[in-house]
This record gives structure tokens, C-alpha cells and sequence, in this order.
């Protein structure tokens, strides 16, 4: 009897046990998410942007290159281990963008409006005319639709 209560229990934790991992394993599967670095926002002038990162050279040198489209509240921000002179070009960039370089503290040093898409198999470098840590690209326009100028203070809200 004693045998048979003791089978009985240990049938009892393992299929306990193969629950909870399944249900751990369908949570992590199957359950919505959106990308870890669509997460972060960037404000300025009471404008927000839900943003991808840029952190690593690759993802720095893929940028928004052909992406037929960007919603109006959408950016990618480019991170920059440290401050410096940090061109852009627009190669095979299909949208026009507004690109917004700022400082470690967010305040704005460099803007340049309209940067048109390049297809050319050598395209030209915009340069800025201060040294930047974050750069943040968004949709052609945005920056004088929002008032947006040099001296003004992205306000960063990183989550990874």
C-alpha cells in the first residue's frame, strides 16, 4: 500500500513539474510581444517617437535602409558609445528623413532637414557640426512640423 502511495505521488510532482514547463514554454512562444527595441521612447517638444536601437556597428550601419515606410510617430535612435563626429549618409534609404544629432545630455547640436534617400553607388556624407552621442532619425518633416531646433533637449527613455 505504502509502494503504491508513493508511485502515486511521484506521478502526482512529475506531471506538475511537465505542466508548469509547458506552461512556461507556451507563454514564452506564443504570447505577443514586440521587439525589446521598440520599447524605448524619445520626446522633444512634447512630441514622442517610439523607436528602434541602433547600438552595435551593424545595426548603426543598416540604419532605415530599405523600409518603404516609417509611421509618424516611429524613429530609429542611433547610440554612440561616446561623443564624437558621427556622419550619415541616406544609401539605400527609400523614404526622405529628418536625422537630429544631440550630445550625452540630449540637447540638440546638429539637424539636418530632409535628407533625400541616395541610389547612387557612391552617396554623399552629412556631416554635423558638433560632436554627437545619439543621433534619432525620423520621417521628413517632423522637424518643422514640431518646432524642433538646435539647442532644444531630446528627452530619452531607454528601456534596454
Amino acid at each position: 500500500m505504502r509502494k503504491m502511495f508513493l508511485e502515486i505521488l511521484l506521478l502526482v510532482v512529475i506531471v506538475v513539474i511537465l505542466i508548469y514547463f509547458i506552461f512556461v514554454f507556451a507563454r514564452t512562444v506564443f504570447s505577443p510581444s514586440t521587439p525589446q527595441n521598440i520599447l524605448n521612447t524619445v520626446c522633444v517638444n512634447e512630441k514622442c517617437f517610439s523607436v528602434e536601437l541602433a547600438k552595435t556597428d551593424a545595426e548603426r550601419e543598416m540604419g532605415l535602409m530599405h523600409r518603404a515606410q516609417l509611421d509618424s510617430n516611429k524613429g530609429m535612435l542611433f547610440i554612440f558609445d561616446k561623443e564624437g563626429i558621427c556622419p550619415f549618409w541616406m544609401k539605400n534609404t527609400l523614404i526622405p528623413l529628418d536625422i537630429i544629432w544631440t550630445d550625452s545630455n540630449g540637447k540638440i547640436v546638429h539637424i539636418e532637414e530632409s535628407a533625400q534617400p541616395c541610389r547612387d553607388l557612391v552617396c554623399p556624407q552629412i556631416v554635423p557640426t558638433a560632436k554627437a552621442r545619439y543621433v534619432l532619425e525620423v520621417n521628413a518633416g517632423i522637424v518643422s512640423k514640431t518646432g524642433i531646433k538646435a539647442g532644444n533637449f531630446l528627452e530619452l527613455k531607454i528601456v534596454n
